[in-house]
């Protein structure tokens, strides 16, 4: 999935408070004493009569110049994250030189092998986390407190472990499965079932002339993303938990009966989706849900994404937050209900610099995360964030789901292999092109297991 980073609940009470009111170290002083205040590890902010300014990070290091973040945020999202960081400019006097790219994995790759990586940068996966980890590229986070952990929900602090070391933290939570819809257009019941579902949007589509589903896959260099979110939805309602980490460990074949079924179920999607295949396959994910918003023959009724997707609604299609709602993915086999498939962004460091590991500390805190909250298209990972932190109801009801699911699993291409993700993506462009091509390319994906199996 793609990549956005964002910042997390307060992991120590003391610490991350200082790390956010970094006094002084912004501009000039006022005359009138010294003032020292502790910084997130440890370190001191001194600001000196006069107005000279001096911030230090734990281990007495002082703060200055720049941090170079790479994530993979544009346009409104940017933005909220520049917003997100401009507290802890303002009170480091360090700067935050942000680049965004659509195809962070192969930025990343190209940076290990040139030696020219970002202090900080947004992780694919844990698969992908792990295979830098295992280069040297990625550095320990030894210096993140262990209340992190108590922060997030069950079992995403281990994912950012390799061999029992914390190389990436999550700074964002997902809640995906998430069926969309336009409150003005969409007027029957919540399904209880997938084929519930089915008959509604046909039901509907008929009396008007909309399409059942709008569905765009490209996004650059990781095109094909947004439909591995569907398999991975179909598979854990269809197959259940089991069967899915199986086949996310590389235990359950691709060409298993399981996986095929998941590409058959999404293949019917597909036939029903606005605009068909060149439609499909070239139309960006965040302006996919824009014929959600259209009328008759223009419009589709349903969307299926993650929770982050209200921002693109907002700033892509001009939509407001009472147009459109959800409802969860519906249960497939009545022996697997209530499953949730989330996700999140990991956040990791790749140079090891007094700047970067304060700046990282702040990500964590409950204050710097509470400005994307606030500005909307951000789901906090941390259940110490209050709901009511949250500005619109989508959000807040996408928040619970996430701490009250009854069977979550995490998203299943960012915790593949590198190689086997995006083999993975490859293979949903493929599929939406031609689906006569399904058992070739469920045997190419086989084949990607081994190879990554062979050279592990």
């Amino acid at each position: 999935m793609s990549i956005k980073r964002t910042t997390r609940q307060g992991f120590f009470a003391a610490a991350a408070a200082a790390a956010i009111a970094l006094t002084a170290c912004g501009g000039g002083g006022n005359g009138g004493g010294d003032t020292t205040t502790e910084a997130g590890g440890g370190g001191t902010s001194t600001t000196e009569a006069g107005g000279d300014s001096t911030t230090e990070a734990g281990g007495g290091e002082e703060l200055s110049g720049t941090v170079s973040v790479l994530g993979s945020w544009s346009g409104a999202e940017q933005d909220s994250f520049m917003a997100m960081v401009a507290p802890w400019e303002e009170e480091t006097g360090v700067t935050v030189e942000y680049t965004g790219s659509r195809d962070l994995p192969a930025q990343i790759t190209s940076g290990i092998a040139a030696g020219t990586l970002p202090d900080l940068a947004g992780i694919p996966g844990p698969g992908a986390m792990k295979d830098w980890a295992d280069q040297g590229a990625l550095k320990p986070l030894d210096f993140i407190d262990p209340s992190y952990a108590e922060n997030t929900p069950d079992g995403f602090a281990e994912l950012g472990e390799v061999d029992g070391q914390l190389m990436g933290v999550f700074t964002k939570a997902a809640v995906k499965g998430l069926i969309y819809f336009n409150t003005d257009v969409w007027d029957a019941e919540t399904p209880a079932t997938w084929d519930d579902l089915v008959s509604a949007a046909d039901t509907l589509a008929s009396e008007t002339g909309a399409t059942p589903w709008c569905v765009g896959i490209e996004s650059g260099a990781a095109s094909g993303w947004p439909a591995t979110d569907w398999i991975e939805d179909i598979v854990l309602r269809q197959a259940g938990p089991d069967a899915y980490d199986q086949w996310v460990a590389g235990e359950l074949a691709w060409s298993s009966p399981e996986i095929k079924g998941a590409f058959e179920t999404f293949g019917e999607v597909l036939d029903n989706t606005y605009g068909g295949v060149d439609v499909i396959v070239n139309t960006g994910f965040g302006r996919a849900a824009n014929p959600l918003f259209a009328e008759g023959e223009e419009s589709c009724l349903l969307h299926h994404q993650a929770s982050f997707i209200t921002d693109f609604f907002q700033n892509e299609a001009g939509a407001t937050p009472e147009q459109y709602d959800f409802f969860p993915f519906p249960d497939m086999n009545p022996d697997y209900a209530g499953g949730v498939v989330g996700a999140g962004d990991l956040f990791g460091m790749f140079n090891d610099t007094p700047e970067a590991r304060s700046l990282i500390n702040y990500l964590l805190t409950a204050d710097a995360q509470r400005i994307w909250v606030e500005r909307g298209g951000f789901l906090s990972a941390n259940s110490g964030v209050a709901l009511d932190s949250y500005q619109d109801e989508v959000n807040r009801r996408s928040a619970e789901i996430l701490q009250n699911a009854e069977v979550f699993r995490f998203d299943g291409s960012d915790n593949m292999p590198a190689a086997v993700s995006d083999a993975f993506n490859k293979a949903m462009v493929d599929f939406a092109q031609n689906q006569d091509n399904l058992d070739s390319i469920l045997e190419t994906l086989d084949a990607a297991v081994a190879d990554t199996a062979a050279n592990s």
